[in-house]
């Protein structure tokens, strides 16, 4: 078994047409009792769905509001208690009704007009709610700012319905880390299979989307947190092109890796979001490009040694191949991974490592000195360790102590490293894949079928990890994973990933695979693998 400790930094048609139909996986093979909680009526729906719904009156806002509420009182808090949902936005409800009331007087916002989201609680907004990162420290950070995505989210109509756990402080605390537990949260569960890790820093968003707790939710990524928990949980997440979602008011790891991405159940959800988040695109349409037939001529870079070790993701793998065939693609296979240049990988650490305590230094700063005890990092380290019972009662804050030793970003140590990793990654890596092989995007499975939450050893991942997320991440490449099935219950995705600025592109090829392919599937809640009939059965002692 192999360590990951920072891979998770760590997601108008018809409403048949908006998005994937193949919601239920068959149940036969699942213990009945756990279907109770499924999602059922509008919330089940898609955000495409959701809004021709708003926009034809089949639902107001202040109905949605309430529906998610309700479903978050009876499964987040209480039934499986997922725990991906932080803080409710208490002015949620006056919101939604005074957009019904512009609705009726033909006052329209924007196409997310009384729509509701989450955001991952380590994004501002200017509601009445903290930003914690899910720490101790920050239990009381209300800065009445909204982040600029926030902003372009509120004037496209959106309604802020809350923040959702995570894995504290973006995962970026200790090497020893679980994913999807913070102190103020506790951890988040999977839903698809409650004993599962929902993995990745936006754990709860990707849990949340995946449990019908919101129309969307935004997630955010240093280095897989978005496609992580997306693959996990079985959602679409879209890691944008570092840059074109502002990063301003968001609790920071890296200046040069860290992005905001939406999380949500269908492609066109994700691109409809990306119209509101990328303020600093405003005249790019992400929703341009969706169609059935996007795919037809593409040349695409099949990953070949990206499959990873997992004989059942090689078989998913398989099929989604078919899919892009059936879609118009033409497959081009790729063997070799791209040279990597010694050190790469604790080049890179050591990137993220300077850039956090500089980003977090400032962020501190920043905040009211009434609402946070802490002004720097190491008083941050210090305040965790006076608080040790609460904050460090699962693993350590081992990468909190080794960013407090690095040097400023002066260093020309860390100048030198954050070009070399970017040219391995982007000009070396993707870029020469994309050009050697001429083709158009690159796919690959989006990560392992997850293993069991364990509190005893942290994060302890599946050898031989699929996926080439991490050369996207570092690059600063855009990046969507989208369901291509299921592994006893269990969801997993199919990644494309592009060049520098190709984001509508490659929301363009995920949207066409994921309306050939139809492999999103419903959670079913399910306590562990046992649930399954042919496993529990399996599991028995047998007399001979």
């Amino acid at each position: 078994m192999k360590k990951h400790p920072i891979l998770a930094l760590t997601i108008g048609l018809s409403l048949s047409a908006c998005s994937p139909t193949n919601e239920n996986v068959q149940t036969k093979h699942i213990s009945p009792a756990s279907v109770d909680y499924q999602a059922k009526g509008i919330i089940s729906k898609s955000l495409p769905e959701i809004v021709k719904a708003l926009n034809d009156g089949k639902v107001s806002s202040e109905a949605l509001v309430k529906l998610y509420l309700e479903r978050i009182e009876a499964i987040d808090k209480q039934g499986p208690r997922l725990q991906a949902v932080l803080t409710v936005n208490p002015d949620a409800l006056t919101q939604a009704k005074e957009l019904d009331v512009m609705r009726k007087e033909g006052v329209i916002k924007g196409p997310l007009h009384g729509v509701p989201i989450l955001l991952k609680d380590n994004i501002e907004s200017l509601d009445n709610m903290p930003t914690t990162a899910g720490a101790l420290a920050l239990k009381d950070n209300v800065t009445h700012r909204d982040s600029p995505l926030v902003a372009g989210l509120r004037a496209q109509g959106a309604i802020i319905l809350g923040k959702t756990n995570l894995s504290q402080w973006a995962n970026f605390r200790s090497e020893g880390s679980m994913s999807g537990w913070s102190a103020l949260g506790g951890q988040v569960r999977n839903p698809h299979m409650l004993d599962r890790n929902p993995c990745g820093s936006s754990s709860g968003s990707g849990a949340a989307t995946a449990a019908s707790l919101a129309a969307g939710t935004v997630g955010t990524e240093t280095n897989g947190s978005i496609i992580c928990p997306s693959n996990a949980n079985g959602v679409v997440g879209f890691k944008p092109t570092v840059g074109i979602v502002p990063q301003q008011y968001i609790i920071p790891i890296s200046e040069s890796q860290d992005t905001a991405g939406p999380m949500t159940k269908s492609v066109k959800g994700a691109a409809m979001m990306m119209n509101a988040m990328a303020t600093t695109t405003p005249d790019i349409d992400y929703t341009a490009g969706l169609s059935i037939d996007s795919l037809k001529g593409i040349r695409v870079g099949v990953l070949d040694f990206a499959k990873g070790s997992s004989s059942q993701i090689k078989q998913r793998f398989a099929t989604a191949l078919d899919d892009l065939v059936a879609a118009g693609a033409v497959l081009v296979n790729i063997e070799q991974r791209p040279k990597a240049p010694e050190g790469l990988g604790k080049m890179s650490y050591d990137i993220l490592k300077y850039e956090f305590k500089d980003g977090i230094n400032s962020y501190l700063a920043s905040t009211s000195a009434e609402q946070v005890p802490v002004r720097t990092l190491q008083e941050l380290i210090d305040y965790n360790q006076t608080n040790a019972d609460i904050e460090l009662a699962l693993f350590d804050q081992s990468i909190f102590v080794s960013s407090q030793s690095m040097d400023s970003l002066e260093s020309e140590t860390y100048k030198e490293a954050v070009i070399a990793v970017q040219k391995a990654t982007g000009e070396d890596g993707i870029d020469k894949l994309l050009n050697e092989y001429n083709v158009d995007v690159l796919v690959a499975p989006s990560g392992p079928v997850v293993p069991r939450i364990d509190p005893i050893n942290g994060d302890v991942w599946p050898g031989s990890w699929p996926g080439f997320g991490g050369y996207a991440a570092r690059a600063g490449y855009p990046h969507a994973t989208v369901p291509m099935g299921e592994i006893h219950s269990l969801s997993v995705g199919l990644s494309f990933i592009g060049t520098k600025h190709t984001d509508v592109n490659i929301l363009a090829f995920a949207y066409a695979y994921e309306q050939q392919s139809q492999r999103r599937i419903a959670p079913h809640y399910l306590t562990n693998a046992e649930n399954i009939p042919a496993i529990a059965e399996a599991m028995k002692t047998k007399s001979h």
